[in-house]
């Protein structure tokens, strides 16, 4: 079941949340890892060279294709992050990999704080001007 919910998030959508007309950029921009404002030059442009055309698709995309809103629910995976793993899943990778080397130094900079002496000579200090007050 958990492979149906991945494919269903996949599809393309347009996007509810972000769209200006029937959210078809939007839905494009966040399917393919595009920047918005990139995605709707393009469309635009190719307004301009065949009006009939990009009117035409741009209606039978609003009627076909389903919206969905990109909200993240309890529990979702960041959209940001969706996309910067569908247009460039190694520098993602490298990027998740960096943020839990970085977590991991300052926890093993936090237990080494906590188990010293120090630790517990501050706590001590702390507690004795809590009781004069």
């Amino acid at each position: 079941m958990s492979d149906r919910r991945h494919d269903d998030e996949r599809r393309f959508r347009r996007s509810s949340d972000n769209g200006m007309l029937g959210g078809v950029c939007a839905g494009f921009a966040d399917y393919f890892g595009f920047n918005l404002s990139v995605t709707r030059l393009l469309a635009v442009i190719g307004f301009f060279i065949n009006p009939l055309l990009a009117i035409v698709a741009y209606l039978a995309t609003v009627m076909l294709v389903p919206a969905a809103t990109t909200r993240p629910g309890p529990g979702a995976i960041d959209p940001r992050f969706q996309r910067s793993v569908r247009s460039s899943p190694g520098q993602a990778m490298q990027d998740v990999r960096g943020r839990f080397q970085s977590l991991d130094r300052r926890l093993a900079r936090l237990e080494k704080y906590v188990t010293s002496s120090r630790y517990k000579l501050d706590r001590e200090f702390r507690d004795l001007g809590h009781r004069e007050r």
